[in-house]
């Protein structure tokens, strides 16, 4: 355990020695922003999306749910990417955004099926994934099934498993209630209705992509960062997702302040110290 503690900490120290080397910056000169695209998929929505090229690995970024591409952390590392030169993808989910289709019928398989797409299509080579709550858990998804195009994964406030995971932790009661009203209402201050509605059928179908029950097939590097004021996603679920990797290179970085979205400037610039860490450490490989 004490070499375990001492290992992390030796990490920790490394990435803040870096980051006081090099001096990263996303602020003070701002890039023009990339252009809304859109792909055109057969029989299926059209996906908005913005891209950068540059050099390799690129970076690509899953929002959380119900998200977008527009947030401050997806632009900061845009932002990131182009002082770097280095290429970069973010994009709206189906229903979500710019993005044709209905949120509504939207489901973590039809959104998983919409990274798969990012990676198949409109990116080329290993790419740096970087997902939000729940774009953590496509992002781990994402991994799985396309470990060839990933070359390391970074989660913020992950939510792997997640809308699972609370449903089975209600009472008896409650849970059979739901199931005969076939909707689940759960209290948000993230929208304006102040909640988000969650049919039985998403619940059955999101189970089916659950990744904390057994090993996770990743070798690849693994940083997740969680704020322990999260009051959204609790900060263990980054702690079982990195037991349940089997990569040996993962990192976990806890914020002691740090609220779900993360999107304060000192959580970016950590997120951003983070990739440009990633991203040295990849092409020292290569």
């Amino acid at each position: 355990m004490a070499s375990t503690l001492a290992r992390h900490f030796s990490r920790i120290f490394q990435l803040t020695l870096h980051v006081q080397r090099k001096s990263v910056t996303f602020s003070g000169v701002r890039h023009k922003s990339s252009t809304v695209q859109y792909a055109t998929r057969p029989d299926l929505p059209k996906l908005a999306y913005r891209k950068v090229k540059g050099k390799s690995p690129g970076v690509v970024f899953l929002p959380g749910f119900a998200s977008n591409m527009g947030g401050k952390k997806a632009e900061a590392l845009e932002e990131f990417c182009k002082s770097l030169g280095h290429s970069y993808l973010r994009f709206d989910y189906t229903g979500c955004g710019s993005s044709e289709g209905e949120m509504v019928d939207g489901t973590v398989g039809t959104w998983k099926r919409d990274v798969l797409y990012v990676l198949d299509e409109l990116v080329e080579g290993p790419q740096i994934l970087v997902g939000s709550s729940m774009g953590g858990w496509l992002m781990c998804l994402a991994a799985i099934a396309r470990p060839e195009k990933t070359a390391a994964m970074v989660g913020i406030s992950t939510a792997a498993d997640h809308f699972v995971t609370v449903f089975n932790t209600l009472p008896i009661e409650a849970r059979k209630e739901i199931e005969e009203k076939g909707q689940w209402v759960v209290p948000t201050k993230h929208n304006e209705e102040g909640s988000i509605t969650f049919t039985t059928e998403f619940l059955k179908e999101a189970e089916q992509h659950c990744v904390l029950q057994s090993p996770i097939p990743v070798t690849c590097p693994v940083r997740l960062i969680h704020g322990m004021k999260d009051q959204d996603v609790p900060w263990h679920i980054s702690m079982q997702l990195a037991e349940r990797v089997l990569s040996n290179d993962v990192d976990v970085i806890l914020r002691k302040h740090g609220q779900h979205r993360m999107a304060e400037k000192e959580d970016i610039k950590l997120i951003v110290y983070t990739i440009d860490d990633l991203i040295d450490k990849l092409t020292t490989l290569v």
